[in-house]
């Protein structure tokens, strides 16, 4: 097998753990998954090619959209949570400039 396939399988086997950590709330696991992905990422890019073989091809296609579907579950589960976390910290600011208004 592609050298490159089997380092985009073990890219997507990474974002598939973020989906899961996602999906289960683990906000401390999904960092550490993400910097693992990141890390994966910056040794990928330097020597990444398209495979000169056509099964090949067709696997790293299919592995990069696995990996895009596992982002769009990731974001899907994340970004109401950022907004959630984004209205609390604007809260808490707008509260913080009251009580310093009023001292």
């Amino acid at each position: 097998m592609n050298m490159i396939v089997e380092e985009y399988q073990q890219l997507s086997v990474i974002t598939g753990q973020m989906r899961e950590a996602a999906d289960a709330g683990e906000w401390d696991q999904l960092v550490a998954l993400e910097k693992r992905c990141a890390q994966q990422v910056a040794e990928i890019k330097p020597h990444d090619v398209v495979p000169s073989d056509e099964q090949s091809r067709q696997q790293k296609a299919a592995l990069i959209r696995k990996m895009l579907a596992d982002d769009k579950a990731i974001r899907a589960r994340t970004e109401p949570w950022m907004r959630q976390l984004e209205k609390i910290m604007q809260s808490t600011r707008s509260e913080q400039r009251l009580q310093q208004a009023y001292r």
